[in-house]
């Protein structure tokens, strides 16, 4: 495969490391909570909001806030469309790495 061909796969949306991560963790599990993912990419609040933003507003990840014991919990999963998307930037990377 030509390599031009193959950089086309790469998604901007995932060249970002914080954001590289957050589909890291969301492809292999069904959710993680903000907290999870914070202690996990070691990122601040911020950070990590304004890149979960992204990817929601990619429509890569979808967002479900609920109250457990009365405090409030926002669960992240990757949508469908993300995980392809993912994957196929991962295939591009291993491609070129070949």
């Amino acid at each position: 495969m030509i390599v031009k061909e193959i950089l086309k796969d790469l998604n901007k949306a995932f060249e970002n490391k914080v954001r590289l991560g957050i589909m890291s963790a969301l492809v292999v599990n069904d959710s993680l909570d903000f907290n999870t993912l914070k202690n996990l990419l070691e990122v601040t609040d911020g950070n990590l909001a304004s890149h979960l933003k992204s990817l929601e507003k990619s429509k890569y990840i979808k967002v479900k806030k609920e109250f457990i014991d009365r405090k409030p919990n926002t669960q992240y999963s990757a949508t469908h469309s993300g995980k392809e998307a993912f994957v196929k930037h991962i295939k591009a990377i291993e491609q070129l790495l070949k």
